[in-house]
């Protein structure tokens, strides 16, 4: 089989569908996995049931975790739709349910003990993922136009399932976020006097906006060192800094300070949402700054806050 080819036809149903840069990615690396697995030469050799047995020799052989498997599976049925027109509606294979977790959380000695620790942007990060709520993509992918110190909101374009919305912004960050604007203004002003300066643009904006790009308030607000070309259009621009410059400084902050819990970057995030319930605030209020579709999603945090508990004592703490 010619994987060019056929890949890059499930490329160009993606884009089609606007799917995300990282969707994409994860959804060729797994067909391309699936392709050099079974060494297909032709698309006529494919079949549903090769499908089961991928995903039983990554749960058996690999032991790749229930989310792993979902991934594969989800890249998988989607070429076997949109470009090989193969029916997948009766697959067998009885991927295992991923476990229901409590997520833990920092209290806001604990985040204010890391995010101390942090230096430059990456403190500006942390203030923004512990202060506002956002997941580490949404505040990576924030541009100068998003900010509105004015009125202490942040604006998230197309966050998880492309919904935009407005969250709060934490005044600690006002300082910080004044000198990284200054640092991009003259990022920005070099990149103009070599004849860049465009900013990374999905490729329906580019399309829109051309060369329109190049103003400052559609500058990353965490922007990368180096300028790249487009993965999608080709041209020269400037994107924004991989999430795993965040992740490590973050280790590296966390290894200075005696807390021995497992913190990521959404640990951040779940600590917001919790400890904004623990003072009281509307659980419909912090679903809509967390973005959440459902209620019910943002309820795990009421069992971390131990809301579900309230007035409940102990039936060893009546014996005296």
């Amino acid at each position: 089989m010619k994987n060019i080819g056929y890949l890059g036809s499930i490329r160009e149903q993606i884009r089609v569908r606007h799917y995300s840069y990282q969707t994409e990615k994860s959804y060729l690396y797994w067909n391309r996995y699936f392709i050099r697995h079974f060494k297909f030469s032709s698309a006529k050799q494919i079949t549903p049931l090769h499908i089961e047995q991928f995903l039983t020799f990554l749960a058996n052989r690999k032991q790749v975790s229930s989310s792993t498997q979902q991934q594969a599976l989800c890249a998988l049925v989607f070429a076997f739709k949109h470009v090989l027109a193969i029916n997948t509606d009766d697959l067998q294979f009885p991927y295992a349910k991923p476990p229901s977790r409590i997520p833990q959380v920092l209290d806001d000695s604990e985040a204010k003990l890391i995010i101390e620790r942090l230096t430059g942007k990456y403190k500006l990060l942390g203030i923004l993922l512990y202060g506002a709520g956002l997941r580490l993509t949404e505040a990576l992918t924030l541009r100068i136009k998003d900010i509105d110190t004015q009125n202490q909101t942040l604006f998230i374009y197309r966050g998880k399932g492309k919904k935009d919305r407005v969250c709060i912004l934490p005044q600690m960050a006002n300082e910080l976020i004044d000198k990284q604007m200054s640092h991009v203004r003259q990022t920005h002003l070099t990149d103009l006097n070599k004849g860049l300066g465009m900013a990374s643009l999905p490729s329906s904006l580019i399309k829109k906006f051309g060369t329109s790009a190049k103003l400052f308030h559609w500058q990353y607000l965490f922007p990368s060192i180096h300028c790249v070309l487009h993965p999608v259009n080709g041209y020269i621009c400037r994107h924004h800094i991989d999430p795993t410059t965040f992740r490590k400084a973050l280790q590296k902050a966390l290894s200075q300070t005696s807390i021995t819990k497992r913190v990521t970057a959404h640990t951040f995030r779940h600590s917001f949402a919790t400890n904004l319930l623990r003072r009281g605030h509307d659980i419909r209020t912090v679903q809509e700054l967390l973005g959440h579709n459902d209620v019910k999603t943002t309820q795990i945090y009421t069992h971390v806050a131990g809301l579900h508990q309230t007035g409940i004592v102990s039936p060893m703490d009546y014996i005296r």
